[in-house]
């Protein structure tokens, strides 16, 4: 790619980083509405925490009041940390029965108090014909439209499983949008969005897909390690242009296992750069040319993506590992800044100018200042890792950046 086309590349993923994270929005109130061919009393019954038919979606497990002025105690089928169901303490207001309540959230077993500091929930019910239209409205303070966009995409959800499950009294479980099949097509999207910048011909299509392929592998690492944590229900969706992302099924339990999974993105692709290596070597002493390029791109692409994620930005994967394992501020920013010294010196010796190593660490840090504030704080404090699995992963973490260093060298040998 020209500079040109990098640098809009670049700034247009910088753009979108600052929208979707960091960008003050204020209060803002997600309201969505839908008739439901049902009675108001049926809906009123699955829609109030303490109705007959409060479990319909297998959401609230048990509700209990706390005292008799609007105190709750929620039980909620979401894994904790600890693996068990998430409590919540809510306080409910303006209840109307049959037609409307409000909920505000005091505090759960999972997130920090402050998490819910300006949330509000709402819902109404109004007779219609022989159907309710049911109103669902949340309030928060947002920064960034990502959450807000989920926020709305959930209600939506919501309101479309309700109105199924009135309609035949079952509810059924997920999505379209989490479907392997449409995360194959979301997949196929985000490659269609990268072919120009590489180029329109058959040549930026195959650049394209193996970027993407890429992505999906280092994904797929990441959601192994949260299996091997315990997470049941780990995910992978992917986000066009942006990239993938990998899901968890609960929250974090120690900091071991948020520098394990966080390391385990690069560590899974460790493997498979020596062997495309290998493969393209292999492939070009065999006189088939066409095969040992595009293996050398696998290779030099994975490498130098997986490397890109271990700077120490600090939503980066290599940030998440260093500030688990580090025993301090000190230590941090000397492991910080030795790691990023290591990526430039790499850089450099791969053949990367001086002008673009400046830019990608200032793109870096601008990465780093842009989504240091975007981490939602936990209730507890997260178990503190032993020093022998310091040890441990500070160990991988070279192994990993060694393995991958190396095969940034050799594929800028063969294909500059």
């Amino acid at each position: 790619m020209s500079p040109i086309v990098t640098a809009i590349l670049v700034a247009s993923n910088l753009g979108l980083i600052f929208l979707l994270m960091t960008v003050p929005l204020g209060l803002r109130t997600v309201r969505l509405s839908r008739t439901i061919a049902a009675d108001r009393q049926r809906l009123w019954q699955a829609l109030w925490p303490f109705g007959s038919d409060a479990g319909w979606s297998g959401e609230i497990l048990s509700a209990e009041t706390l005292d008799g002025e609007g105190m709750a105690r929620i039980m909620l089928s979401w894994e904790g940390r600890d693996g068990k169901p998430i409590e919540r303490k809510s306080r409910f207001e303006d209840v109307v029965e049959g037609s409307r309540f409000s909920m505000r959230v005091i505090e759960d077993t999972a997130l920090d108090t402050s998490f819910w500091k300006d949330f509000r929930e709402t819902t109404e019910l109004v007779s219609e014909g022989s159907g309710t239209r049911v109103t669902l409205s949340q309030t928060d303070r947002y920064r960034g439209f990502a959450f807000l966009v989920f926020r709305y995409f959930a209600m939506r959800r919501e309101l479309s499983k309700l109105q199924r499950w009135a309609r035949t009294g079952q509810y059924r479980k997920g999505g379209w949008f989490e479907h392997p099949l449409s995360q194959v097509g979301f997949a196929a999207l985000s490659a269609l969005i990268l072919w120009p910048f590489f180029g329109l011909h058959l040549g930026g299509l195959a650049l394209a897909a193996i970027l993407t392929s890429v992505v999906a592998l280092h994904e797929l690492g990441h959601m192994a390690a949260f299996r091997l944590m315990g997470h049941s229900k780990a995910r992978m969706i992917f986000i066009p242009l942006l990239g993938g992302i990998a899901i968890g099924g609960r929250p974090y339990d120690s900091r071991f296992e948020v520098a394990f999974v966080a390391l385990m993105g690069a560590g899974f692709s460790a493997f498979l750069v020596p062997i495309a290596i290998a493969a393209s070597t292999f492939a070009g002493a065999e006189g088939h040319r066409l095969a040992a390029v595009l293996l050398a791109t696998l290779a030099g692409f994975a490498a130098l993506f997986n490397i890109a994620n271990l700077v120490p930005v600090w939503k980066f994967d290599g940030g998440q590992v260093l500030r688990q394992i580090c025993p301090g501020p000190i230590m941090l920013a000397l492991a910080s800044f030795s790691l990023l010294s290591a990526f430039l010196a790499l850089g450099r010796q791969a053949g990367f100018s001086p002008g673009f190593l400046l830019a990608a660490g200032a793109v870096f840090s601008i990465l780093s200042l842009l989504t240091m504030s975007s981490g939602v704080k936990p209730r507890h404090e997260l178990k503190p890792i032993r020093t022998v699995d310091r040890f441990v992963i500070a160990g991988a973490l070279l192994a990993v950046f060694a393995i991958h260093g190396y095969g940034v060298l050799w594929a800028s040998a063969q294909l500059i």
